[in-house]
């Protein structure tokens, strides 16, 4: 049950949205929305005895499966609603749906986006919508962009386009998985699908439990954004007090009503992989496998998140967004039986290069090989070819040095970054720095040194 005010009443039901909703989204919006392909990836097969599959919305016409949502509400409105116009607020991915449908029906609309949205995203907002469109940055979060056009609907009576709180957007959300069932030919075991205000895995749960409901569905949420899992543990939505913007398509504070009222209903639970932080109320352990009939929800760090969007890149040639990459990430907490059939959706493709840099660099932190230091070295000569002989070992590389202090005269103290060869060289690593006369602190990932680095 709730177990604070705001909890107290969910206004929206699970019977909102159905199975026979979804069938009929999908014909309202088949003349737009080309079935993305379902490709078997030999990598993740190979490494997890399973037979994975990638559900490429990666490759639909806006990059991301938010278009099948939106362009199922737009289409339903009725002539005076289309002449007011349309608000929504996005994170980026949903906007793009909204200004291709605005474009291809000629309705005005007005987005709203975090002012965090990489610019790639918001270029291509304008691309779609063209003259259709006015792009409105406001805020940090996604959920004061959604405050701001709140009242934008409010003050214009224009009509609300919600990215995921709403039967109409989930259930064309949930046409991807009447497609993975038509592709593949037969029941998968497991769908693995990404999880930020919860449309889309509500829309596909629904879908799922009623035509191939011996099938096992996976939640995935990074950790700095688990709203869905927050939300189960309480009984309710509730509002976190903050959330890690580096996963922006899943950077959700609060899942909406109608989402976890379905989620709920059709019996999720959490479960933590035991390497992770546990959500308070929650149990670790390992996902469920091949006939399972349970429905989870799990997070993954957004270190592990970025390794796998560099493995994507690298072995199959997708760019996925950071969001689009979480199903895949969650595979290694699963316990898959061989030969098991596994649908991971790709969500979105919209990665901004630009964004590389800080990929690479918390994937190398995920993996262990990049590591930092504050170094005191005497003001001696030689003491800084010391540490690079006596300190370093023969395969790590100094890819960060910084003088903090440039007036001290006894001591100069260095911010350095280390990239080892090797994860396992770490303890001879520090063994050799307790053993040497320079003074050095390590920089803790989660410590208020290290965020200052990333």
């Amino acid at each position: 049950m709730p177990n604070s005010p705001e909890l107290a009443e969910l206004k929206v039901t699970p019977s909102a949205l159905t199975a026979d909703e979804i069938d009929a989204a999908a014909e309202r919006i088949a003349h737009i929305i080309d079935a993305t392909p379902l490709q078997l990836s030999e990598r993740l097969s190979a490494l997890t005895g399973a037979r994975v599959y990638l559900k490429r919305e990666d490759l639909q016409v806006v990059r991301s499966y938010k278009l099948r949502g939106a362009y199922n509400l737009i289409t339903q409105l009725s002539g005076t609603e289309r002449a007011a116009g349309v608000v929504t607020a996005s994170a980026g991915n949903h906007a793009q749906g909204v200004a291709f449908a605005c474009r291809t029906m000629e309705i005005q609309g007005r987005i709203y986006v975090p002012a965090n949205t990489p610019k790639q995203k918001r270029d291509r907002i304008m691309v779609h919508g063209g003259d259709f469109v006015q792009l409105i940055p406001t805020g940090e979060t996604y959920d004061a962009a959604a405050a701001a056009a709140a009242a934008d609907v409010e003050r214009t009576g224009a009509t609300m386009v919600p990215p995921f709180d709403d039967a109409r957007t989930a259930a064309g959300q949930g046409t991807i998985a009447a497609e993975i069932l038509e592709q593949l030919g037969q029941t998968p075991d497991s769908v693995v699908v990404p999880v930020g205000g919860g449309g889309c895995i509500a829309g596909i749960a629904t879908y799922l439990r009623e035509r191939a409901p011996r099938t096992a569905i996976v939640g995935v949420e990074p950790v700095g954004a688990a709203s869905m899992t927050a939300a189960l543990v309480a009984g309710g939505p509730v509002t976190l007090p903050d959330v890690e913007p580096f996963v922006d398509g899943a950077a959700v504070r609060r899942v909406g009503d109608l989402p976890y009222a379905v989620v709920s209903d059709l019996g999720a639970s959490v479960v933590s992989h035991a390497s992770l932080p546990l959500v308070a109320g929650t149990r670790a352990g390992r996902l469920p496998g091949k006939g399972s009939a349970n429905f989870v929800m799990t997070q993954v760090d957004e270190g592990a998140i970025c390794t796998a969007m560099l493995e994507l890149y690298q072995n199959e040639g997708i760019i996925a967004e950071p969001a689009g990459a979480l199903s895949v990430t969650a595979l290694g907490q699963l316990d898959l039986e061989p030969g098991s059939i596994v649908v991971c959706l790709i969500s979105g493709g919209n990665n901004d290069v630009s964004r590389y840099g800080e990929i690479l660099e918390r994937s190398l932190v995920h993996l262990g090989l990049k590591h930092y230091f504050l170094v005191d070295f005497p003001q001696e000569p030689g003491a800084l070819r010391g540490f690079l002989d006596e300190v370093l070992g023969p395969d790590d590389d100094i890819t960060l040095f910084e003088y903090v202090k440039r007036n001290n005269r006894e001591t100069g103290a260095a911010l350095v970054g280390i990239e080892l060869g090797s994860a396992d060289a770490l303890p001879a690593l520090l063994d050799r720095m307790s053993n040497s006369r320079i003074q050095v602190e390590q920089l803790e990932p989660g410590s208020p040194a290290y965020r200052y680095l990333t």
